[in-house]
């Protein structure tokens, strides 16, 4: 009897924050809950943002630390996480940033260039500003120290394993070199760069290659690492079909590729004709994260409402919707309390976050997603 009393409290205590993914523990979840209990009808965070911009019981926060520049248009973002941010992600996994912009939140995902578990657990990104992208300009050119931002959680399965592979091969190109540093960083934290890595990486120029003077010091003083730059300026173009002159146990190497959708659709041709097996090719295509587009926009039908609006990729449905009077159910706007969702009745809609595709009968978050070619919502 007592035993049930105490799951009882428990699932009690533990329910106004059971929609938090972001706890470490259940017990971190039972103490926001508790101070959801106990601040009602305020939230806890109308008090704990008084005490600490970062101590928060409904979601995860950071701080601006510091902005760097790499090159001319990229620049590393040193961010300090708040409460229940896990710190053991995996190397080459990335991380939701918002950021308020102008009265609004604005979500993008960036590549984590951090080693996990070190510097007292900060965390950073490394964004290379383009000139359709809203937020990765304005991180670049314009973000101060200090400023407040919302995280959600680190994800992805483009990721070092540990312990790593003997001989190991990265393929990288302009910002698709960042998930990979994360990995270099971390290989050379554990002491474990005395492997066979080989890294191929591509950039316009010298002036344009991210962490250029980091990854000539690890050329230079690493044992097993040997970087090749290709500068297509001078170079040209890495031509796949001799990379044996470049790494000739290509073919043998577990491998991680990172860069534009062309040319990781080339490396996936040729690995699949040599007969790599598919398990020792890794790629990363993240090309939400680093276009800041969303979906390729298109015309979205509101069934329900007998309505339609136009919109380009960097629209979520949400606003859409409100763009022609339509009373739209939304809460956070995002993409954390799980109010917007609603079913997808025809055509594709992705994920601004994951890049995720979701297709007819998928239930979807309106204020996350962007039309990806003309879809329907039953609404």
């Amino acid at each position: 009897m007592c035993s049930l009393n105490l799951r009882g409290l428990t699932r009690w205590s533990a329910a106004p924050a059971r929609d938090v993914a972001t706890a470490t523990t259940p017990r971190i979840n039972m103490i926001r809950g508790l101070a959801a209990r106990a601040t009602t009808p305020l939230l806890p965070d109308d008090y704990l943002k008084m005490l600490n911009p970062l101590w928060t019981a409904r979601e995860l926060r950071g701080a601006v630390v510091d902005v760097r520049r790499e090159t001319e248009d990229s620049a590393t973002v040193t961010i300090k996480p708040g409460w229940g941010f896990k710190a053991d992600y995996r190397p080459g996994q990335y991380v939701g940033i918002g950021l308020r912009v102008d009265g609004r939140w604005h979500w993008r995902s960036y590549s984590l260039t951090s080693v996990p578990e070190r510097d007292n657990r900060l965390i950073s990104i490394t964004v290379k500003a383009t000139p359709e992208g809203f937020l990765s300009t304005h991180l670049v050119d314009g973000v101060a120290p200090g400023t407040i931002v919302r995280l959600a959680a680190p994800k992805g399965d483009f990721a070092l394993p540990d312990p790593p592979p003997d001989t190991m091969l990265f393929v990288t190109a302009g910002s698709g070199i960042t998930p990979v540093m994360a990995m270099l960083r971390t290989l050379a934290h554990r002491g474990q760069t005395g492997r066979d890595i080989v890294h191929v990486h591509s950039a316009p120029s010298g002036d344009d290659v991210i962490f250029r003077e980091e990854l000539q010091r690890l050329h230079d003083r690493a044992d097993g690492y040997r970087l090749h730059l290709q500068l297509t300026d001078r170079d040209g173009h890495l031509d796949f079909g001799r990379l044996e002159d470049i790494v000739a146990d290509w073919r043998q190497r577990q491998t991680w590729a990172c860069g534009p959708p062309a040319m990781l659709d080339t490396i996936e041709r040729v690995w699949a004709e040599a007969g790599v097996p598919a398990e020792q090719l890794h790629m990363e295509r993240f090309v939400i994260a680093r276009t800041d587009r969303g979906g390729e926009g298109g015309t979205i039908t509101f069934a329900v409402s007998d309505k339609t609006v136009e919109v380009d990729g960097a629209t979520s449905l949400l606003e859409a919707g409100e763009q022609v009077g339509i009373q739209m159910p939304f809460g956070c706007r995002m993409g954390i309390c799980q109010t917007c969702v609603l079913p997808l009745e025809s055509g594709h809609v992705r994920d601004f976050r994951s890049g995720t595709e979701h297709g007819a009968g998928d239930r979807i978050q309106t204020c996350i997603s962007a039309a990806a070619g003309n879809c329907t919502i039953n609404v």
